[in-house]
């Protein structure tokens, strides 16, 4: 009876650990990866990133979201894309030279480049770009529960640009770079520019 208590002493607080750690990445705190270089330079290939589910999505927030439904090109649940939003729900959002106009405000991009913000860029509002997608032909603004989001290195980046809105249901949280990783210029391009 002795060796049982001493096995459930040690067994119970695991399991009451594995418990919390698993509750806290379903709706709090998740690790994601990026994957390519579309949100270059802030964002590198393969470098990780804390994902907070219930932080507000706000104009330049960095997202991870499911790209399944999405993109026509993710085949698969579970292809998850970063992307920083541009737009929110009932924004108009458009592109002269280069630069991003959003409710007819110019957006600063101070955390790319110009050639990163001109080149593949273009000159387009949304209802130019919804044209080609299959949804959302026509529109003139963010739909509700809908945002539309852009990668950093705009030349080489499948963005929304190409497919239509990301639904906030799809959306599994925002960006924090943890102090370790990139350097404190990239850091603070990913963490402190949303407003």
């Amino acid at each position: 009876m002795k060796t049982v208590k001493e096995i459930l002493s040690w067994v119970i607080p695991i399991a009451i650990g594995l418990i919390i750690a698993l509750l806290l990445r379903a709706f709090v705190v998740t690790v994601a990866r990026v994957d390519g270089p579309s949100m270059e330079p802030n964002l590198v290939n393969n470098e990780r990133m804390i994902v907070w589910r219930q932080a507000p999505i706000k104009h330049l927030s960095v997202i991870v979201f499911d790209a399944y439904g999405e993109d026509p090109s993710a085949k698969t649940k579970g292809t998850d894309y970063v992307k920083r939003v541009i737009g929110l729900p009932g924004d108009t959002v458009s592109s002269k030279n280069g630069d991003l106009y959003v409710n007819g405000k110019l957006v600063k991009q101070n955390f790319i480049s110009k050639s990163e913000r001109t080149s593949g860029t273009g000159n387009w509002d949304l209802k130019s770009l919804s044209s080609q997608w299959s949804e959302y032909n026509g529109v003139t603004k963010v739909p509700k529960g809908q945002y539309f989001v852009m990668g950093d290195h705009r030349s080489v980046s499948n963005d929304g640009r190409y497919w239509g809105f990301v639904s906030k249901k799809n959306i599994i949280g925002v960006v924090k770079v943890p102090f370790w990783e990139t350097d404190k210029t990239q850091r603070n391009n990913v963490n402190n520019l949303a407003y």
